[in-house]
């Protein structure tokens, strides 16, 4: 029996063994249940997630921010704040490593439809693949996090998302839009997750053309969401960043700038 055969009897065996506890209700499914019933939504017309241009090197990271995927027994990728050409900015450092930072806040995706961020990669990971699970890479990504309604998803959907949280050993929330930088994918292509269809991945840069600076994005979360699964969004309940080279076993390397969402 190969490696490959025996890997898919396992994910059948554990989708079998979890589909009995898959009942219409949360009951702890969505990481996003208890955010939403703990925070409330931001209201203002711009909403400063991350400022780490106001914080100075080697200062700790800002207060809220966390690591995510340390459950996973995957190498932590490292975070920090470093000086840059732009201020202070967040540096991320991957040694075959795949661990993401985050922030938990909740926003409305239509009171404050657009996110502006920057970024700077100096290389690609070889390798990498956005359409191959075991080589889903990337050096770096803007993870945006929302909730929903559970009774939305059907029982193929929330068997995955509890196999993902057993394994992970971390819940996740109701779906995940994540804007990123591909080896060769053409840009604005929408991938869907290899392993789970409610995370959809949008690739805003491709190549190698762009390597070495500082770059702004601007984007509509409710145009993007929309395109991405074809349904209207629920609140944002969390913020994050990842950079992770540990599928392909390689290094990547990331600065990550200001998050910001605006009503206008």
């Amino acid at each position: 029996m190969s490696l490959r055969q025996a890997r898919s009897i396992l994910v059948r065996a554990g989708l079998l063994a979890l589909a009995g506890c898959a009942s219409t209700t949360d009951d702890g499914l969505l990481a996003s249940t208890p955010i939403v019933r703990d925070l409330w939504r931001e209201w203002g017309s711009v909403v400063e997630v991350a400022r780490f241009s106001q914080m100075k090197q080697g200062e700790a990271l800002p207060a809220g921010w966390e690591p995510w995927g340390m459950q996973s027994g995957k190498r932590p990728t490292e975070y920090r704040l470093i000086d840059s050409t732009r201020g202070t900015a967040l540096e991320a450092f991957a040694d075959r490593a795949g661990t993401g930072l985050y922030r938990k806040i909740r926003i409305s995706p239509y009171r404050q439809p657009n996110v502006e961020w920057e970024w700077r990669v100096d290389r690609l990971i070889p390798g990498a693949d956005k359409h191959s699970a075991g080589r889903e890479d990337a050096p770096a990504r803007l993870v945006l996090s929302f909730h929903g309604d559970p009774a939305n998803l059907d029982f193929e959907q929330r068997t995955k998302l509890r196999l993902a949280k057993a394994v992970a050993g971390e819940a996740l929330p109701y779906a995940m839009l994540i804007y990123v930088w591909s080896n060769d994918v053409e840009a604005e292509t929408i991938v869907p997750n290899p392993h789970i269809d409610r995370i959809r991945l949008i690739v805003v840069e491709r190549g190698e053309a762009q390597l070495g600076q500082w770059l702004h994005y601007r984007r509509n979360i409710l145009k993007d969401y929309r395109r991405a699964f074809g349904e209207e969004p629920g609140d944002i309940v969390a913020v994050g960043v990842l950079t992770n080279a540990n599928n392909t076993q390689q290094t990547a390397h990331a600065l990550y700038g200001d998050i910001t969402f605006r009503s206008d």
